[in-house]
């Protein structure tokens, strides 16, 4: 490696080492005007210039380590194309034992355990009420004692989520709400916070009976939740509770929608699962390995 190379590895280092400061992390991505931001963001990921999105993503590639090795296309619009990308065909396999449930998208293993008393954790110490989370027209008592796994997405993962199982979408309520970071450092700082954020609650049902719910929770820069089976693109314009009955059949491993940017989807399971083997908090996973199996 040449001296340029050297002192340009070097330099980001340092950068990346100073934002990762909890406090000066927390305070550039929270104390910030976050709504207007998300909303810049939006609208500056949509510019279609080739030059803008060249610089948009070397600048992206200094603060995370951006791979589009398994992109199925390399040259992208706009700053939302590259977010939004498709891979290279066979990039996901998912795991076709009919018992288990799949990851259903990239991610890694936040909080996860059993819901006791309605209640959930987004990090140690802060709980989180399940019928908070999915809004005043949604039972959630359907899941007391049974499992929830967090799994968040950084900005350089991919971006779509797609169905864990052979299921039915029944119902999607969409909550609009604030962007707060749902980094690790925000998740021990910021109470309810998943109850706060931008969210949709994604009501399925297996073949085998059972029923599932995916919460995709939106995020600081990451205001948008495209589902492809209603043909929606949820977004911060949409004020206060959006109720969507439907009845969309989905195999395993079906594209559901995706993310502009990162974020979490929190996947809720009744009493009869376990955890599959190997899961536990940190663990990254991509979409289509084990994640719940029936015990």
């Amino acid at each position: 490696m040449n001296d340029k190379a050297m002192t340009t590895v070097s330099d980001r280092g340092w950068f990346q080492r100073l934002v990762a400061q909890e406090d000066l992390n927390f305070l550039l991505t929270n104390r910030v005007p976050r709504i207007a931001l998300t909303k810049l963001m939006g609208r500056f990921s949509r510019i279609e210039s080739p030059w803008l999105t060249r610089l948009s993503i070397a600048v992206w590639r200094c603060f995370t380590p951006l791979d589009l090795s398994e992109a199925k296309h390399t040259r992208f619009r706009s700053l939302k194309d590259c977010f939004t990308r498709e891979l290279k065909p066979g990039s996901r396999v998912f795991d076709g034992r009919p018992e288990i449930l799949c990851s259903p998208s990239d991610g890694i293993v936040g909080a996860c355990g059993h819901v006791e008393r309605g209640q959930v954790y987004q990090a140690k110490g802060f709980p989180y009420s399940t019928a908070e989370l999915f809004g005043p027209s949604q039972d959630a008592s359907i899941f007391e004692g049974g499992r929830f796994i967090t799994l968040r997405l950084t900005s350089a993962m991919y971006h779509r989520f797609h169905a864990p199982a052979d299921a039915t979408v029944e119902h999607v309520t969409y909550l609009s709400g604030d962007t707060w970071n749902v980094n690790p450092i925000a998740l021990q700082r910021v109470e309810r916070l998943f109850c706060r954020n931008e969210r949709a609650v994604v009501r399925m049902r297996l073949e085998s009976g059972e029923p599932i719910a995916l919460v995709p929770v939106a995020a600081i820069l990451v205001a948008s939740i495209r589902l492809h089976f209603l043909d929606v693109l949820l977004h911060l314009g949409r004020k206060g509770p959006n109720e969507m009955p439907c009845s969309a059949g989905q195999t395993k491993g079906q594209e559901m929608g995706w993310f502009e940017h990162g974020s979490t989807i929190i996947v809720f399971v009744p009493r009869g699962f376990a955890l599959a083997e190997g899961i536990a908090p940190g663990v990254q996973l991509r979409a289509g390995q084990a994640l719940l199996k029936r015990a």
